[in-house]
């Protein structure tokens, strides 16, 4: 079965095989619901709410996934706590850990490792959230920074895994899939008649989550990807069929960026999305204030993104009920300041 403890990548360069094809199996519901039952040991489902004046601007329902309202402030935290706890059932003795994050994932593995009591090293890109880091730390983490984004900071903790024998967690591994399953679990048992559900694709957990979830449950909804237009790398290897690693522009969509798929999460993307849609940042942006405005909810850029996604497509929707995955809300208080401010018209 997928996610078990057989699963872990054995060293640096199994984790770093995070990248090759490998043999993957759906979980099926058993497992979804033995790994939600083990996430909500530690965090509460969060809520899910159609918001009147939201459904007023889009023009359909619209059902927002607060994953913005976790303890770390982003869905993530689901997948630090499966994995760790199969690790500490395979390898009790472990000596520590090393990931890599632009910030969510780094936050995730440091809540986990509090609970499970296992030393957490994080490699962050140099740029980036200030105020994550600083979670980050605050949970334990020792925080390295190295690189320009987050594939030079993954490439820098496969070194650093090798040269400590700490065990290298990858970023995107079918633990962490099972456990962020879970919010889809608990949007799908509370929202049963969903048209669509746009999710936000950074390396994949979520919307490969999103996807065993429904099929799961047997369910009909649509699920539509969404990803920044600087950092399109999925969007363009859903269209190819296969696996296009592109080299990404500048976006305020950091949460998001990645340059290589995994092809593990292509294939289930391939097999169970609808699509995938591409939002500039002046889009993500907007979805930043409409949902301030709507529900005053604090969202970060990329987390916004599914938001920004179903209001660019409110047309196609009216009528209808839509969900979006508010995934993370972890944006540094100046630059809050600064998205709030509307840009003048002209």
């Amino acid at each position: 079965m997928a996610g078990s403890a057989a699963d872990l990548p054995k060293g640096a360069a199994g984790a770093a095989s995070q990248w090759a094809a490998q043999d993957y199996t759906p979980p099926d519901l058993d497992a979804l619901r033995s790994a939600a039952r083990l996430v909500h040991k530690h965090v509460q489902p969060t809520l899910h709410y159609c918001w009147p004046l939201l459904t007023k601007a889009c023009g359909c329902d619209v059902w927002l996934k607060h994953e913005n309202q976790t303890p770390i402030g982003a869905f993530k935290v689901r997948g630090g706590i499966t994995y760790l706890d199969a690790l500490k059932r395979a390898q009790p003795d472990v000596p520590g850990i090393v990931t890599a994050t632009s910030g969510n994932h780094g936050q995730s593995v440091g809540f986990a490792g509090r609970i499970y009591g296992v030393p957490i090293t994080v490699v962050a890109p140099r740029p980036g959230a200030v105020e994550k880091k600083a979670a980050m730390a605050a949970l334990g983490a020792e925080i390295v920074e190295h690189g320009e984004n987050f594939n030079d900071a993954f490439e820098h903790a496969v070194a650093l895994a090798e040269s400590t024998g700490k065990h290298l967690m990858p970023s995107f591994h079918p633990l962490l899939v099972l456990g962020v399953a879970s919010y889809s679990l608990e949007l799908f048992d509370a929202v049963q008649d969903l048209d669509v559900v746009y999710v936000p694709i950074g390396l994949g957990s979520g919307i490969c989550g999103m996807i065993h979830a429904r099929d799961a449950l047997g369910l009909k909804t649509r699920i539509v990807g969404v990803v920044p237009a600087a950092a399109p790398t999925y969007h363009r290897s859903f269209a190819a069929r296969e696996a296009v690693p592109m080299e990404m522009g500048p976006t305020i969509l950091d949460s998001l960026m990645n340059k290589r798929p995994s092809p593990v999460a292509l294939e289930v993307i391939l097999k169970g999305a609808e699509r995938i849609v591409e939002v500039i940042d002046e889009e993500a942006l907007a979805a930043v204030r409409l949902c301030f405005k709507s529900t005053h909810n604090l969202v970060e850029p990329g987390g916004a993104a599914a938001l920004a996604a179903l209001y660019k497509e409110r047309e196609g929707l009216a009528g209808g009920r839509a969900g979006a995955v508010l995934s993370g809300a972890n944006v540094d208080m100046a630059k809050f300041c600064d998205i709030l401010v509307e840009p003048e018209a002209g």
